[in-house]
């Protein structure tokens, strides 16, 4: 049997942090997850997944996360019931969280908190060999986003680079 669940989304507010009688450490946290599709008037809905995370890993997600932070979350599906202080049966599904990722840098997490909080995009950064950007994902763009021909002399990909041969019989599909 299978239960694992990948979700990639941005926190609805600040993770809850407590501890069991035991003294386990336990966070609560949402997580706002984009559809892959657009509704009728065009706009992108999301779905709010609640999850949970246990000891050491909720410890280190309550420090280094807070509302609106875009992470990435390993775990898998449990639900639970329970009965409330009306005598009423509570159905809970939620996602345990194993791993987690930071998604942002801290500037671009510092930025959008600046922003009033808004979900906004960071702004474009201007792109050239003297500013020390050491990102691989932006290299070979200009700062208006074009793409520009690779200077890495490895990259089989560049303009200048070597062609590659690949027969069907090489393909595994």
């Amino acid at each position: 049997m299978i239960n694992r669940t990948v979700l990639v989304g941005r926190l609805t507010r600040d993770p809850e942090l407590r501890y069991t009688g035991s003294g386990a450490a336990v966070v609560s946290f949402t997580l706002a997850v984009n559809r892959q599709f657009t509704n009728q008037q065009g706009e992108r809905e999301a779905d709010f997944i609640n999850c949970v995370m246990w000891r050491k890993s909720a410890e280190n997600f309550a420090n280094f996360t807070r509302k609106g932070s875009l992470v990435g979350i390993d775990g898998r599906i449990q639900t639970r019931n329970y009965e409330n202080q009306q005598g009423q049966r509570v159905y809970v599904t939620e996602v345990v969280a194993d791993n987690f990722s930071l998604l942002e840098s801290r500037s671009q997490s510092e930025q959008r908190q600046s922003n009033e909080g808004g979900f906004s995009q960071p702004a474009p950064s201007n792109n050239n060999q003297s500013s020390g950007n050491n990102n691989p994902f932006d290299a070979g763009q200009n700062s208006n986003g074009a793409q520009q021909p690779s200077s890495n002399p490895n990259d089989p990909f560049a303009d200048g680079g070597q062609s590659i041969d690949i027969s069907d019989d090489d393909l595994p599909f």
